[in-house]
């Protein structure tokens, strides 16, 4: 690895731009950012995920380094890794084999702390809240009232719904109420999209934590709560610079749930690697049906992020597991269930497309791969309208893994770039939003809203909150919002079974179908293999 300051300098940082944390990570002060957007934004998303993987994080940071193997001044911005899905079924969250960042333990395990700042500012949040129930500080408020939740970064079931306040008076007030994982946390959505910290004040100023008897919102301003968020968020919303395994410049910041909440990146690490570099690599969470779409909708359309080309990241593996194949069986041929499962490729290709961007396929490579079945994936991806389908090895070989696909990349984002379409207009009402997506995206024939969905509709609408984008919370497994459904579901009722909102992020959040918010460990966690050998080890 080299000095951050070496990776800083390269990048055009100054010195006195860097908070350095040890040798190898530092956080960049937020004056760093210049004015004028110098490169062009390469967005990586993934067909719909499976348990076979995809690999769109080591293929992001593969084509960051093709990138710089080919010459041009290059850098990433990715997500911060979460504790709860390192410790619980995912692992970590830096890449994998020859593309991998460093410092991989470091990144993955505490990093710099901005998931503890933010865990800290959301239950310092709850504390005050009920403190002002406690001594009925707001007339109208009470116990029965308060929304927000309590969140902690350990896969946690038995905290998803709990009691607080038992005992005597003093415990007061009695409430129920459960946890969230971190990344679910609001303020964590704020974090990520806030673009200085006057930005971030006013989101946080707008944080509803409540309601009066009257509906009338309870925010984090009402409960005096806002100077004291921003002194714990002071230093988390400065980007955190690391770099790839071949030395190209990384920030890594914020993490967003991809469910609830945009699931990507922040504002401030996309505008500063946009300031200096050609090309900045970006992710967004989950699928295209998710990540990309509420990267467009939510994060792009009101921060000039806008993508030049997008990188859909598929394998042979994972698109057999959409025709229907079980995960033990996805290692032998079978030309049939790949040829059934390219209708999720297929659609999500469409949907690049009808932004009016052009979507290039990148083919994650798998020992087990066949030649038949890749020329397959890669016919049926040209033939849906993708600009460019190419097999890339980045795990096995690092940056030389994928100069074909940095290429094309190249290619089609110097091209002169179309006007971007988006699938609503800003002043839509919520219900029509809702209906846009759930028809373009995700191939419904209609909506059905519960009765709990449609009377909270009319209350965010009473209250203006119609202006906001929607963001989907919905599976990841599937196109639709049964995680059964898999491949291209078609036909079917798309079902919003609650509404909610984020007024301090910015955006209302449909839930479809069954959402956890607070994931559970699996038969056997990931923790029982990770250890201290001098290093983390087994984190990936």
């Amino acid at each position: 690895m080299k000095n951050i300051s070496k990776i800083a300098q390269e990048m055009g940082l100054n010195e006195q731009d860097l908070i350095p944390y040890g040798k190898y990570k530092a956080k960049v002060d937020l004056s760093a950012i210049k004015n004028d957007k110098k490169g062009k934004m390469i967005l990586v998303t993934g067909m719909t995920p499976t348990k076979a993987g995809e690999g769109k994080t080591t293929t992001s940071v593969g084509l960051t380094q093709s990138l710089g193997k080919l010459g041009f001044n290059v850098a990433a911005t990715l997500r911060e890794p979460s504790l709860g899905p390192i410790f619980g079924i995912k692992g970590g969250g830096t890449g994998g084999g020859k593309s991998t960042l460093f410092p991989e333990d470091e990144i993955n395990v505490h990093f710099t702390g901005d998931a503890h700042a933010v865990s800290s500012a959301h239950n310092l949040l709850s504390a005050l809240t009920d403190n002002v129930v406690y001594r009925g500080l707001i007339q109208g408020f009470s116990s029965e009232n308060i929304t927000w939740r309590r969140v902690v970064d350990m896969e946690d079931r038995a905290l998803r719904s709990i009691v607080t306040g038992l005992g005597d008076l003093q415990n007061a007030p009695v409430r129920e109420t459960g946890f969230d994982i971190v990344t679910a946390s609001e303020i964590m959505a704020i974090l990520s999209l806030s673009s200085d910290l006057n930005d971030l004040r006013n989101r946080l100023s707008r944080v509803i934590v409540g309601f009066t008897t009257d509906g009338i919102p309870v925010t984090a301003k009402d409960v005096n709560a806002v100077g004291s968020l921003m002194a714990l968020l002071r230093y988390a919303i400065q980007p955190n610079l690391v770099q790839t395994i071949e030395g190209q410049p990384v920030l890594v910041h914020t993490g967003p749930f991809g469910n609830i909440a945009h699931g990507c990146s922040s504002v401030v690490g996309d505008k500063m690697a946009l300031s200096y570099s050609d090309y900045v690599v970006t992710e967004a969470g989950f699928g295209a049906d998710l990540g990309f779409e509420k990267f467009m909708h939510i994060k792009a359309r009101f921060n000039n992020l806008e993508p030049s080309v997008v990188v859909l990241v598929t394998t042979v593996r994972a698109v057999k597991s959409h025709g229907g194949i079980k995960t033990k069986d996805l290692d032998a041929e079978n030309l049939n269930a790949l040829e059934n499962g390219c209708s999720n490729v297929e659609h999500l290709i469409n949907v690049i497309n009808s932004f009016g961007l052009k979507v290039i396929v990148s083919i994650n490579k798998f020992p087990t791969d066949t030649s038949k079945e890749v020329e397959i994936l890669k016919k049926k991806s040209l033939e849906a309208g993708a600009y460019d389908a190419i097999e890339c090895d980045v795990f096995s070989k690092g940056g030389d893994g994928a100069l074909d696909l940095a290429q094309a990349v190249v290619e089609v984002a110097n091209q002169r770039n179309a006007q971007i379409n988006y699938l609503y207009n800003s002043d839509d009402s919520i219900r029509d939003k809702v209906d846009s997506l759930a028809t373009n995206v995700y191939g419904a024939k209609d909506v059905k809203w519960s009765l709990a969905a449609r009377r909270n509709l009319r209350k965010f609408t009473d209250l203006g909150f119609d202006q906001l984008p929607v963001c989907m919370a919905k599976t990841s497994f599937s196109i639709s919002h049964d995680p059964k459904l898999l491949g291209k579901p078609e036909g079917y009722t798309f079902e919003i079974s609650d509404l909610r909102v984020s007024a301090g992020a910015g955006f209302t959040y449909a839930i479809a179908g069954k959402i956890v918010t607070m994931p559970g460990l699996p038969s056997k966690p990931r923790s029982l293999d990770i250890d201290l050998n001098g290093n983390i080890i087994n984190l990936s």
